[in-house]
């Protein structure tokens, strides 16, 4: 059998690993200076005014969460169809996540159902850029911001998407909501071997992610360093240990630099899955989004078995995964509301396949998968 295909590959050279062999030679290899070089950077490039590092996108959505003041007692609406730590984050404020229904055509969040699902205890909406498609954020504030409501982007794989906003195209992470969260995993577009960042507009909210993710330490310690007088910290409020360390900082910064080529080829790859593939459904971008394809996800026909579908592939060495979850099948949710059924996002659990998408992808390798997969659906 020839060499298997995986679902994904993080794409890390020699830049990356000199970037940490000199962080780690520096001495400091906490969060310090490259953190603090890396975060103007992804400001920068998303062309948010202020961008917070963490140690994963869960960390990020729960301190995006508490900063909007988040607790027990409160509703927040979100979807089901998404990994799990996005109802997780919820949950880890004391708070109930309010499942509502996806769109088919994107896998994200139907704003036409949040109105119905508003009650006097919902405090914020937490929307999914799910697999890098942008949701319909001009539809969301429609009806959010009447309400007075917070939004969270959950953009965990959306680094590089864009979507038309306001008359213009915004890069994810250029809040159109109040706060966006994103994922440095290995599975994700870019990554820094695991990691988040907050973006936000609001400098109190920037102040506040950092005062938190460092146990709620009033001083940093590139600050108490720097000093050439003693200072002793204090801490006011409980804070948690969710900093990043510089050696990740420092891939992080060289995976920018990659970011405009990763994005380029990820989307040469998409276009060819849609041109060549048949007989699948294939994922819609609307003409007001740009996705990144952090994940190609099509839906099988009628009547082909997901399982069965994906076994044939791995016997072929080709890896594939499910479609995203929904969390309010699993048992830790069995007690979460969904005041209204979820047939789309159990559609798409049950017959969505993620075929293998990465950078260094060859045309010979996405053609070995397309026939391998026409293959196991004549079967």
């Amino acid at each position: 059998m020839s060499a298997g295909i995986p679902i994904a590959r993080p794409l890390l050279g020699e830049e990356e690993a000199a970037a940490a062999h000199r962080c780690i030679l520096s001495g400091w290899v906490t969060q310090g200076p490259e953190v603090k070089a890396f975060e103007n950077e992804w400001a920068s490039m998303t062309g948010a005014p202020h961008a917070c590092a963490v140690s994963n996108c869960t960390t990020a959505l729960h301190l995006a969460l508490l900063v909007l003041g988040v607790g027990p007692g409160d509703e927040v609406i979100t979807v089901s169809h998404s990994y799990i730590a996005t109802a997780n984050s919820v949950r880890h404020c004391g708070a109930v996540p309010v499942f509502i229904d996806i769109e088919p055509e994107t896998f994200n969040i139907d704003p036409r159902l949040i109105e119905q699902a508003i009650t006097p205890k919902t405090k914020a909406v937490l929307v999914v850029h799910q697999m890098g498609m942008p949701c319909d954020m001009e539809s969301v504030l429609a009806v959010t911001r009447p309400h007075g409501l917070k939004v969270v982007e959950d953009a965990a794989c959306a680094i590089g998407s864009e979507i038309r906003f306001d008359g213009g195209w915004r890069t994810v992470g250029n809040p159109m909501g109040d706060i966006v969260c994103f994922s440095l995993h290995p599975r994700k577009v870019i990554t820094t071997g695991d990691g988040g960042m907050l973006t936000t507009a609001n400098p109190e909210w920037d102040a506040r992610f950092r005062l938190l993710r460092q146990h709620g330490m009033s001083v940093s310690d590139q600050v108490r360093h720097a000093s050439d007088r003693v200072i002793f910290e204090s801490y006011p409020i409980l804070g948690y240990n969710y900093r990043m360390t510089d050696p990740q900082a420092a891939m992080g910064r060289e995976q920018l630099k990659r970011l405009p080529l990763i994005l380029e080829r990820r989307r040469e790859l998409a276009a060819r899955y849609r041109e060549k593939l048949r007989g699948v459904v294939h994922p819609h971008q609307p003409d007001w989004a740009r996705s990144n394809w952090q994940s190609y996800c099509i839906r099988l026909p009628e009547g082909c078995g997901q399982m069965d579908v994906m076994q044939r592939l791995l016997d072929l060495g080709i890896s594939t995964r499910r479609a995203i979850m929904c969390a309010h099948r699993e048992q830790a949710y069995s007690g979460c509301p969904c005041r209204h059924p979820l047939p789309e996002s159990e559609r798409a659990q049950d017959t969505g396949v993620i075929l293998p998408l990465f950078p260094q992808m060859t045309d010979a390798e996405q053609d070995r998968v397309i026939e391998a997969l026409h293959q196991s659906l004549k079967n």
